[in-house]
């Protein structure tokens, strides 16, 4: 069946399955009349999450709501597989999610649940009812996409795009036609017949504010006229709109009051001109260097775990600790507050049920509830959490409009658009435009992140050096090389390159590649755990013949009079969650898996996890490390199945929901501290710490604690995730006495 690209979908309590029979029930019949195939569905109404809401139903060009006689989980049922849901957990009567408008098109409809369409139910037929709206039926459906479903499972505006489809600012004078991204020009709105003007006349700020925050600017600013006049009196202009009131909060230029002309437009706007507009980027967008500086500037929200820049899971910073929101009542009025506050436009998608991954620590936000026209988050109207209210699988992100940027194009090509090998368009010197390769050498994942954000394909899922079995393109020059990026860069044109081409192995075939997903897994250690579970042992040497074959201990341990004497080792416990959207898989197959006799088990990562003890000064004094390891889910969240064992060569990763636990008891799961003198240091254990497998987020793969060491007893404490607390209060843990940087040498 076709979906709208406005599809709701659904979450939310359970309610009384119970129907009101205000009115007498005729025999209902089966309606076949109409496929599945011509039917669209949505979930609409308020206050709603993404999987529940007020069933609709796109019939013969026209949308309608369903009426709650007779209705039943089995119906719900019905419509929640055709909204891409596995299942209904209940349905709503009486207009719960507030009354709809036009026809309502169905009425006593009776299911048995086991239907591919509501359309081959019993019921009244399309269109007759004897109900109002009052008596709109609702659906709430299991949190869990049906197998090959895609949809982006977000809360829209509805707008009637039949008027406007696409909004643009068209810049007129050549040198902001090459500047971007672009920040002014003149509205230019869509609309079947192709692109049109708008009437200036009573065009106000609030205007503009709307323009902007859908071009991807936080705020607009005044336009000099003058220089658009002449302009103006030289084109000939269509003017389709005569008329706009906003109220500055829309979304959408189309969710505002327009006025349409329907007669002769090219005479419609007496004494007026084509409305400009001109907007304020951003920092990150920013030309000037003063401007980009603001961006480091301590804010109290922020978004993690997006794959573009402007998306992703809202956290708010409380006191020193960052934490997130509660996506109850959460809507685009709150989610543009946060959008405009970081320095994008207004949110295009307001996304609940933690769909851009799941956060840590404490939940500071419930039934948050903007305007629109704050500064800040914090001056909207919430209710502090209590412990009954929410979980981290409540968690709210958002997708904010970003301005359109054009650096550095780029085109996969493999097999399919997620994957291939990457050509760039650059220009010359001379303004010619050249296809071209990018050299391998050095190519890895940092690189391939920038690449696939960029496409807009989400993560990286490999870095490929070698593209030999993409070879089906007529690119076969290079004309990058030495390219290096951090993996934060916005595109690829920011990311330190070779002046000129200079590639040793200059064939197509090794040229650089990308496999991106649209998902990610996200990796975080449990570091009150690892406060709770450290101390030191003394283990005699004849018990730990494996661990000096895996390289577990320190350098001096060679040179032990074994088995005779032990190894001092700073022991803890390590539980690894993935709280990502996709299962953690090791990057190697079955195939280069290494056996362990002495540990009877497969390794299928050559490393996956750093353990250091850090001094004063910012060097190791000791460290420990899984050289590789078996992954598999020791255990998981209500509801979530183990998927991974490691026994009998089984297949290895960490599904979401789940946690890999490594004992304080086990070999390898330690430091040898033995040549370590007393002093203070601190502890830093980092996952997946050469970027190996794609994360969501790298931010919170270190977990550091401060230690004090007397030469008997350890203390631990402060034990936090890299990216859990401000800034400031990152700097007086740096500074705690003794210390002066965590960083390795």
């Amino acid at each position: 069946f076709k979906m709208s690209k406005y599809n709701f979908c659904c979450r939310g309590l359970l309610y009384k399955s119970c129907s009101f029979m205000s009115h007498s029930s005729p025999t209902p019949t089966p309606q076949t009349a109409e496929g599945p195939e011509t039917l669209r569905f949505r979930l609409s109404g308020f206050p709603r999450k993404h999987n529940e809401g007020r069933i609709e139903v796109f019939y013969k060009g026209e949308w309608g709501t369903i009426c709650d006689d007779d209705f039943s989980l089995a119906n719900a049922h019905v419509l929640c597989r055709q909204l891409g849901f596995v299942s209904a957990t209940g349905w709503a009567h009486s207009a719960k999610y507030g009354k709809g408008t036009g026809k309502i098109w169905l009425d006593n409809v009776q299911c048995s649940g086991s239907e591919r369409s509501v359309s081959v139910c019993k019921s009244r037929g399309w269109g007759n009812s004897d109900c109002t709206h009052d008596e709109d039926a609702g659906v709430i459906c299991k949190d869990e996409r049906l197998p090959g479903y895609v949809d982006s499972n977000v809360i829209e505006v509805l707008v009637d795009e039949n008027k406007v489809e696409e909004v643009r600012l068209r810049p007129v004078f050549t040198i902001a036609t090459k500047r971007m991204p672009v920040t002014e020009g003149v509205v230019e709105v869509k609309n079947k017949d192709g692109w049109a003007q708008i009437c200036d006349n009573g065009w106000t700020p609030k205007n503009s504010r709307v323009v902007c925050g859908m071009m991807g600017f936080p705020h607009e600013k005044k336009v000099n006229k003058n220089f658009y006049k002449l302009y103006a009196e030289r084109q000939k202009n269509h003017f389709l709109v005569h008329s706009v009131a906003c109220l500055g909060t829309e979304v959408h230029l189309a969710a505002c009051p327009l006025e349409f002309n329907y007669g002769n437009a090219t005479e419609s706007c007496p004494g007026g001109m084509p409305a400009v507009v001109s907007c304020v980027p951003g920092p990150l967008y920013a030309q000037s260097t003063a401007m980009r500086k603001k961006l480091k500037m301590q804010s109290t929200v922020r978004l993690k775990g997006g794959a573009k820049y402007g998306e992703g899971r809202v956290e708010v910073l409380k006191g020193s600790e960052w934490g997130t929101i509660c996506d109850d009542r959460w809507n685009l009025l709150s989610a543009s507050v946060v959008c405009r506050e970081l320095g994008f436009g207004s949110a295009k998608e307001a996304l609940t049920g933690a769909r851009m991954g799941q956060g840590l620590g404490p939940i500071y936000m419930n039934e948050v509830q903007c305007t629109g026209h704050e500064r800040s988050l914090w001056n909207c109207r919430y209710k502090n959490i209590t412990a009954e209210d929410c979980k981290h699988t409540e968690d709210a992100s958002l997708r904010c409009n970003v301005p359109y940027m054009v650096e550095l194009p780029l085109t996969p090509r493999g097999r399919s658009r997620y994957e291939g090998r990457v050509e760039v368009l650059r220009t010359e010197t001379n303004e010619t435009l050249r296809w071209g390769l990018i050299c391998g050498e050095g190519w890895g994942t940092e690189e391939a992140m920038v690449v696939c954000r960029q496409l807009g394909l989400g993560y990286a899922n490999h870095g490929l050096q070698e593209t030999w079995y993409w070879d089906s393109s007529n690119v076969t020059e290079m004309v990058m090389s030495g390219v290096k990026c951090t993996g934060d860069e916005m595109s690829l044109s920011q990311c330190q390159h070779h002046r000129t081409v200079n590639c040793q192995k200059a064939a197509a075939r090794f040229s650089a590649g990308v496999i991106c997903s649209e998902t990610a897994s996200d990796l975080v250690l449990n570091a009150p755990l690892v406060q709770q579970t450290t101390y030191i042992e003394d283990r005699p040497l004849h018990m730990l013949y494996c661990a000096a074959e895996e390289d577990c201990l320190s350098k001096s341990a060679a040179k032990a009079n074994w088995p005779y004497g032990h190894r001092r080792l700073l022991r803890f416990s390590s539980q690894i969650h993935n709280i990502g959207r996709a299962d953690f898989r090791p990057k190697a197959g079955r195939h280069s898996w290494v056996w362990h006799a002495c540990h009877g088990h497969y390794h299928s990562m050559d490393i996956f996890t750093h353990y250091d003890l850090m001094s004063a000064n910012g060097t190791k004094v000791a460290e420990g490390h899984k050289a590789s390891f078996c992954l598999e889910d020791t255990d998981c969240d209500e509801g979530v199945s183990k998927r991974y064992e490691c026994a009998n060569f089984g297949e290895q990763g960490i599904t979401v929901g789940c946690w890999d636990l490594y004992r304080h008891d086990i070999d390898c799961q330690w430091i040898d501290i033995t040549d370590v003198k007393p002093g203070n240091y601190i502890l830093q254990v980092v996952i997946n710490p050469n970027y190996e497998v794609a994360e969501s987020d790298f931010t919170n793969n270190a977990m550091k604690c401060n230690c004090k060491y007397d030469g008997h007893r350890i203390w631990v404490h402060n034990c936090h995730i890299g990216d859990a607390f401000s800034e400031e209060a990152e700097k007086k843990f740096e500074k705690y006495p003794g210390q002066l940087n965590n960083q390795i040498s």
